[in-house]
């Protein structure tokens, strides 16, 4: 059985991710920050469908946790799959903000940047070991990179570069056959950033051109078949998931 962690995966894209990763025969590692619950409640519905999942909890802002996350997953992996490697990693958590460039402190933009930039990297800096060769990493990046949107400059700014880092791991990890590529999302009725208003949905889905935002399942499924060998030449892009937002 192959074996995913998906950080960020007790609500929204994460959870989706999650599901549709299990539904496809992959097991489950999923990470949450503070809400243990939502966590379990994604590991309960994995296993209603006869999925195989664990939760471990996770500050992706804080890299000095890393080293004990890795030995989390060791045992985790031991324990649930008799198993010492895992196959995928998607970078998934994170946090929105919405402020125009005039108004954000240095905090926020230190907090964006931990957790969009400087997580990813050193977390899978941490993990490769237990990364199986012929494995894959995706990272979850944004929209907001290709269409500049007033308010995320800083969320914007740090997934773009996490767009980059993308491509410098598939030319770095190639040599073991690690893939990587990055997700960019459009508009997605989650929880980020406080969710959707009806009023700034309807301006959403009007620059949309199959006319609505997108569900959390949208990009699910999307990084599930990502994951699969069908998609095994794919290496070193960005694809955006946005119905066509903005074209």
């Amino acid at each position: 059985m192959s074996i995913v962690i998906i950080t960020g995966g007790s609500r929204g894209l994460g959870a989706s991710i999650a599901t549709q990763c299990a539904r496809r025969g992959i097991g489950v590692i999923l990470t949450y920050n503070s809400n243990r619950q939502a966590a379990e409640n994604v590991v309960s519905t994995i296993e209603a469908d006869g999925g195989k999942a664990t939760a471990l909890e996770l500050d992706v802002s804080n890299s000095a946790t890393f080293p004990a996350f890795r030995d989390a997953v060791g045992d985790a992996l031991s324990k649930t799959w008799n198993a010492q490697t895992f196959d995928f990693l998607v970078n998934n958590a994170g946090h929105g903000l919405y402020n125009p460039i005039a108004t954000v402190t240095e905090e926020e933009f230190d907090g964006l940047f931990r957790v969009h930039l400087k997580g990813p990297f050193f977390l899978t800096q941490a993990l490769l070991p237990l990364i199986a060769d012929g494995g894959h990493i995706v990272n979850v990046t944004s929209a907001t990179s290709r269409v500049a949107t007033s308010g995320v400059a800083p969320y914007a700014s740090f997934k773009g570069g996490l767009e980059v880092l993308t491509r410098y791991m598939a030319k770095e990890f190639g040599e073991r056959r690690i893939r990587a590529n990055s997700i960019a999302p459009g508009a997605i009725r989650t929880e980020l950033g406080g969710g959707l208003n009806e009023e700034f949905e309807t301006l959403l889905a009007g620059q949309t051109a199959l006319g609505r935002v997108g569900e959390p399942d949208d990009v699910g499924c999307v990084v599930a078949s990502l994951l699969s060998d069908d998609k095994r030449w794919i290496n070193a892009q960005n694809i955006e998931i946005a119905g066509g937002y903005i074209i």
